[in-house]
């Protein structure tokens, strides 16, 4: 029986990479030494790194004058980082308010600065995406700072603000690698790395070089964004082996045809599922606005929440794993990032059209 895994991250990784890493475990290319054990200043491994940096670069046609940082501490220390580094002598920033990860965002940012909520879905449960029309926005904000795509709620962002002259800030930790951006519309681009790059334990941070080195007074060394940058991540020992399977994952999408070819394949995922949905005469109903879903996590629930054990039991016999929402929405929730194959989606379609048939 095939596993998919639908877990929101640590997600599922592409099996060619994981059959690659497996292979290359005990010996690199030769060199006597798992990437585990390599020195981060040994030629060996900092190769691997260089061609990571250059890869992402390639896959994402990241302008010169940005910075490629691997960093540790995932998307939650970004939220203290970002306001440290960019509030620049500002007194307060605008946040976007679209769901859970905005609102943790939100939270730390306060700790260092005023926040102005420039707009909140939380009126219909944080199921939509407010007009850009409506946005109170503060012309001297020193950025403002969204979440593309909100894991838990499914709301994601099918368009990028026009933020003008302020620097625009995104989380893009569930959705970066899964659509075409345009990465000279931002300012700063974070992402930790387990739902579409690799495992735990590596954030990547893409910044534009005018807004590096203007920390607020007192910022510790490895919070500021110039101490990584004038070390190429190399200020402390970075999370190495997490940039290896990264470097796999990215050589992986450059062999099949890069963003463009991914973002065509996960509309066809996503249009596949939520038509499944749709079609199910209110069996299944997703919570968030059609305009606004997202084509990484889709959440919904049963007509009854009381099938849900049910459900989840026979999912699992199936090798449908994960599928369980999060604690405090409930119901479903199937993350399709990038290495979920088509296969998997049409698997979990074709379960759900039978449970529904016979519970309907």
């Amino acid at each position: 029986m095939t596993i998919y895994n639908f877990s929101a991250g640590p997600a599922v990784l592409p099996h060619e990479v994981l059959q690659q890493a497996r292979e290359e475990l005990l010996d690199w290319h030769g060199s006597g030494m798992s990437v585990m054990e390599m020195s981060h200043r040994g030629k060996e491994y900092m190769s691997i790194q260089a061609e990571a940096e250059k890869d992402l670069r390639e896959l994402l046609t990241i302008p010169a004058n940005y910075k490629v940082l691997f960093l540790q501490g995932g998307a939650s220390q970004q939220f203290a980082m970002v306001p440290m580094n960019l509030l620049r002598g500002k007194k307060s920033a605008d946040y976007v308010n679209t769901g859970e990860w905005s609102k943790k965002a939100i939270s730390e940012a306060k700790k260092f600065g005023a926040v102005n909520v420039v707009t909140t879905g939380a009126d219909k449960n944080f199921s939509y995406i407010p007009a850009f029309d409506t946005w109170q926005r503060d012309p001297d904000a020193a950025y403002l700072h969204y979440t593309p795509n909100e894991t838990i709620g499914g709301v994601e962002f099918n368009w990028v603000p026009d933020s003008g002259a302020v620097p625009l800030v995104a989380d893009m930790s569930s959705n970066i690698m899964s659509r075409q951006i345009e990465v000279n519309k931002f300012g700063l681009i974070y992402a930790g790395a387990q739902k579409n790059i690799g495992p735990a334990g590596l954030t990547i941070v893409i910044v534009r070089e005018d807004l590096i080195g203007q920390v607020l007074a007192g910022t510790p060394t490895m919070l500021d964004y110039k101490t990584h940058s004038e070390n190429d991540s190399m200020y402390n020992t970075p999370p190495t082996y997490g940039i290896y399977i990264a470097g796999l994952v990215f050589q992986m999408l450059k062999r099949k045809g890069g963003i463009a070819a991914m973002e065509k394949t996960n509309i066809a995922k996503s249009n596949l599922l939520y038509s499944a949905i749709d079609a199910s005469n209110g069996f299944y109903h997703c919570p968030v606005a059609k305009s606004d879903r997202s084509r990484m996590n889709i959440p919904f629930t049963l007509k009854d929440a009381a099938l849900d054990g049910d459900f989840l039991k026979q999912a699992d016999a199936r090798g449908l794993l994960q599928l369980k929402g999060h604690r405090s929405v409930g119901g479903m929730r199937a993350s399709i990032y990038n290495a979920m194959p088509l296969e998997g989606v049409q698997t979990l379609v074709n379960f759900m059209n039978e449970f529904a048939k016979l519970h309907g």
